[in-house]
C-alpha cells in the first residue's frame, strides 16, 4: 500500500510560470487607478481640483486682505457689485443690486452739485444702494430655529458643545433673507477695535464719522467681558445708514472716485449679525468655530470643510441666488469658446477640493497625472512645459501639447517688491541721509534682471517704481538712481561709493570696524526657496554686507511685520481696481503697517508724497494726474524704501476639460464660470495612470528562476520517500 505522502498532488512548474505571465493581465482587470489621491465615490463627480500652499489666516471679509484668503473670501461672499468676467477694459456691474449705485455730491451748504463739479467744491458724497430681494444666505446653525421661533443654538453650554468640531456637527441649520442691514453691519466692523480691519486708517478718511464710531466702539468695548458678543446693530453712524428692507445709503466726506471699485471687494459684503452672536458663545473659539474659519456669505459655494493642513472644499450653496453666465464679452470670446454657456445658471460645478501642497514637484506631476485641473509653471518645469518660437513667442511643449493642456498668459498688475522698514534705526528714517545711502547701494547692488533671468525663465519685468503696466500713471522709462540709462544699471563702485558714504566702507562700520549684518524676514520656507535666498545672500555680499535669513511661516510672518520688528522683508500687491491710487497708498504715511494695521508694510512716510497722494487720488486721469505721479515716483526713487523688484507675467496651465478659463486680474469670485468636463477627465487619467504591471512579471519569474533548483530537489526527496 502506497504511504500517504505518495498521494500528494504538486501543481506542475510551467502552471506557476503561467500564473506570474498572467498576473499583469489580472490585475489591470480590476478597473481601478492604483494611484488615484482621491476617495472613489468621487469619480466623475462635477468637481473642481486645484491646490493652496499657505493655511488661510483670515476668512473673515473685515480682516481678510490676502491673495490666499481671497481666493476662497472672493466665493462665499458677495459684495455690491463685481466685474464683468469677460469685458475689457474691466467694468463694474450690479451682482446683489438691482442696479449700480446712484452716486451724487453734495457742497458745504448740502445743494447737490452738478455732474462735473470740481473735487474741490465736493464736500460729501453719497451712494444710495438697493439690493435685490429674495437672496439668502447658505445653511448654517446660527439661522436655526426652534418650533417657537427662537434660535436654536442660543446659549449653548459645554455639555450642548460636546463632539462639536465643525459646523456640519449640528444636526440643524437654517438660513435668512439678505437685507440692507447686513451690508451696513458689516461696515460698521470694519470700525470695530476688536477686529482691526487693515482697511480701517484708509476708509476713516473717507466714510463720514468712520473714525468717531471706532472710538464709541472702543468705549463701549471696555464695559462688556472680552469674550462677551458685542452688538454693532444699536451704534448708528452718518456713514452707513439703512433706508428700507433693501436699501442703504453710504456717505464720503469727501470726493474719492475710487470709492466704487471698493465696493467690489469683500470688505463690503454682508454680514449677518446672527453669524457674530452664533460664535461669540463660550467654546467656540476653542474649536476654531468663527468667522475666520467658517464664514458666512451668500454667494455661490460655501466652504464645507476646512481642514488647511490637508485640504479645503467649497461646495455648491445651495440657497444660492442664480446668476447666468454672461451672454457677452469682448471681440474674439465667441471664437475661443468663452460665450458657449452663455445663459447658463451658475455655478457651472457642483464642488472645488483644495489640496494642501507646499513643494512645487508633488503638484507638478500630480498636474501631469491629471489629478490637478490647472497649474502654475515653475522655474524648475519651466523648460518641460515651455518653449519659444525663433521669434521669441511662448508656446508648449510637445509633450504638453500632446496631453491637451493649454497656455495662459497675461501681465499681471502686480507687483513684487523688497521692502525696507522705515522704523528700524539703521536702514530706516532714523538713520537719516546714512540709511538713504545705504538703501540706494543696496538698490543697485541687487540686481533683479538676473532674478528674473533665474528664477522666473524670464517671467517678470524688472521694474522702476510701484505702479505696474496697464496701471494709469505707469511710464515705461528707468529709475535713474539705481540705473545709469536704460537697461544698463549702475556700477558696483557706486554702489561701493555710497555705501561708505552712508559710514561702511567696505561692509564695516566706519567707526568700530565691525562687520555690517542685516535681517531678512520671510515667508518662503523649503528648498523651492533655499536657492533664491542663497542668490539674495550673494547679492549682498557684493556690497560685503552679511545677510542673515530669518525664515517663518506666512501667518507668523504677518504678525511680525504688525509689530515693525522686521528689517528688510519681502512681499507683493496685487490690484484690488484698476487705479494708481491701489499701489500709491501701499507708501502713504497714515497708512503704515505698524501701529496702524495698513498696507503700508515698509512704515515709510515723507510729507511731500504724503500730500501729494491726497491730492492725486481725487483727480481724473489725465495729464496733470500723470504729472503728480511723476513727481510721487520720483520721490520714492530718491528715498528708495523699496527695492521696486518686477512685475510677474502670470502663465499658466490647463487642462483640455477645463472651461471658461480668461484672466480677470481684478475679479476675485471667477470659480463659478468654470466648468469641467468629468468624463473627459476620467479617461484622460485612466490613460495617463495605466499600471506598469510588467515588473511584477518579470519579479515572479526572476524569483521562480531562483527557487527552481531548490523545487526540483525537494520533488526528486519527495518523490524517492514515496
Amino acid at each position: 500500500m502506497a504511504s500517504a505522502e505518495a498521494l500528494v498532488h504538486y501543481p506542475p512548474m510551467r502552471h506557476w510560470m503561467l500564473f506570474f505571465l498572467l498576473l499583469p493581465t489580472l490585475l489591470s482587470g480590476c478597473g481601478e487607478i492604483w494611484n488615484d489621491p482621491y476617495p472613489g465615490e468621487e469619480a466623475g463627480r462635477n468637481t473642481l481640483y486645484t491646490v493652496f500652499s499657505e493655511r488661510p489666516k483670515h476668512l473673515d471679509p473685515a480682516r481678510s486682505y490676502s491673495s490666499n484668503e481671497v481666493e476662497f473670501t472672493g466665493q462665499i461672499y458677495e459684495p455690491p457689485l463685481q466685474y464683468h468676467f469677460l469685458k475689457r477694459p474691466y467694468a463694474l456691474e450690479p451682482l446683489t443690486t438691482t442696479a449700480m449705485p446712484v452716486v451724487r455730491h453734495w457742497d458745504k451748504a448740502g445743494r447737490e452739485l452738478p455732474a462735473g463739479s470740481s473735487p474741490e467744491a465736493i464736500a460729501r458724497t453719497t451712494y444710495d444702494i438697493s439690493i435685490r430681494p429674495g437672496i439668502h444666505y447658505q445653511p448654517h446653525p446660527a439661522f436655526a430655529r426652534l418650533p417657537d421661533g427662537r434660535p436654536r443654538y442660543l446659549g449653548l453650554t459645554a455639555q450642548d458643545l460636546e463632539g462639536i468640531d465643525t459646523l456640519g456637527d449640528f444636526e440643524h441649520s437654517g438660513s435668512r433673507e439678505l437685507t440692507a442691514e447686513d451690508y451696513v453691519y458689516e461696515i460698521k466692523r470694519l470700525a470695530s477695535p476688536r477686529l482691526n480691519s487693515p482697511i480701517f486708517g484708509l476708509m476713516s478718511e473717507y466714510i463720514e464719522g468712520l473714525d468717531e464710531l471706532n472710538k464709541r466702539l472702543a468705549r463701549a468695548a471696555r464695559d462688556l467681558p472680552a469674550d462677551a458678543w458685542f452688538d454693532l446693530r444699536p451704534h448708528d453712524f452718518p456713514g452707513a445708514r439703512v433706508t428700507g428692507k433693501y436699501s442703504f445709503r453710504i456717505t464720503l466726506k469727501t470726493h474719492y472716485p475710487q470709492f466704487i471699485y471698493w465696493l467690489a471687494m469683500p470688505f463690503f459684503a454682508p454680514i449677518p449679525w446672527e453669524a457674530e452672536r452664533f460664535y461669540a458663545q463660550p467654546g467656540m473659539a476653542e474649536r476654531n468655530l468663527n468667522l475666520d474659519w467658517f464664514p458666512v456669505g451668500t454667494g455661490p459655494f460655501m466652504l464645507s470643510e476646512n481642514d488647511p493642513n490637508r485640504r479645503m472644499v467649497l461646495s455648491r450653496n445651495p440657497h444660492f441666488h442664480g446668476e447666468a453666465y454672461p451672454a457677452q464679452g469682448e471681440a474674439g470670446d465667441a471664437e475661443k469658446g468663452l460665450l458657449a454657456d452663455a445663459g447658463k445658471p451658475l455655478p457651472l460645478i457642483e464642488r472645488a477640493v483644495f489640496t494642501l501642497e507646499k513643494e512645487d514637484i508633488p503638484e507638478w506631476n500630480k498636474f501631469l497625472q491629471g489629478y490637478y485641473d490647472s497649474s502654475g509653471i515653475s522655474s524648475d518645469n519651466f523648460d518641460q512645459a515651455v518653449q519659444f518660437s525663433p521669434e521669441g513667442e511662448a508656446d508648449l511643449t510637445p509633450e504638453m501639447k500632446a496631453k491637451g493642456i493649454r497656455l495662459v498668459t497675461a501681465v499681471t498688475t502686480s507687483n513684487r517688491y523688497m521692502g525696507f522698514n522705515m522704523r528700524d534705526p539703521l536702514i530706516g528714517h532714523p538713520g537719516g541721509e546714512a540709511a538713504r545711502k545705504l538703501r540706494q547701494a543696496i538698490s543697485i547692488a541687487v540686481d533683479y534682471e538676473e532674478f528674473i533671468s533665474i528664477f522666473l525663465n524670464g517671467r517678470g519685468i524688472a521694474a522702476h517704481g510701484p505702479l505696474p503696466p496697464g496701471i494709469f500713471g505707469h511710464r515705461d522709462d528707468f529709475n535713474p538712481v539705481v540705473y545709469a540709462a536704460p537697461g544698463k544699471r549702475r556700477s558696483m563702485e557706486e554702489a561701493r561709493k555710497l555705501l561708505a558714504e552712508a559710514g561702511y566702507p567696505n561692509g564695516r562700520n566706519a567707526k568700530t570696524g565691525e562687520p555690517l549684518v542685516l535681517y531678512f524676514d520671510t515667508a518662503a520656507t523649503g528648498p523651492d526657496a533655499k536657492s533664491r535666498l542663497d542668490w539674495l545672500i550673494k547679492q549682498f555680499r557684493r556690497l560685503d554686507i552679511q545677510l542673515v535669513i530669518r525664515a517663518t511661516d506666512y501667518n507668523r510672518f504677518q504678525d511680525k511685520m504688525l509689530r515693525g520688528n522686521a528689517q528688510i522683508f519681502e512681499w507683493g500687491w496685487n490690484a484690488d481696481y484698476p487705479d494708481p491710487e491701489n499701489f500709491l497708498f501701499l507708501l502713504y504715511g497714515p497708512n503704515a503697517k505698524a501701529g496702524k494695521n495698513g498696507e503700508n508694510a515698509a512704515n515709510y512716510a515723507n510729507p511731500e508724497f504724503d500730500r501729494l497722494f491726497a491730492r492725486m487720488k481725487g483727480m481724473a486721469n489725465g495729464p496733470e494726474r500723470q504729472q503728480v505721479i511723476d513727481r510721487m515716483t520720483a520721490i520714492l526713487r530718491e528715498d528708495a524704501p523699496w527695492l521696486f523688484g518686477f512685475f510677474p507675467k502670470g502663465y499658466s496651465l490647463q487642462h483640455a476639460w477645463v472651461g471658461n478659463v480668461k484672466p480677470n486680474l481684478m475679479a476675485n469670485n471667477t470659480l463659478k464660470y468654470r466648468r469641467i468636463d468629468a468624463g473627459l477627465r476620467e479617461r484622460s487619467r485612466a490613460e495617463w495612470n495605466r499600471p506598469v504591471l510588467w515588473p511584477f512579471a518579470a519579479g515572479g519569474l526572476a524569483l521562480l528562476a531562483l527557487i527552481w533548483p531548490a523545487w526540483r530537489q525537494y520533488r526528486r526527496h519527495e518523490e524517492g520517500r514515496a
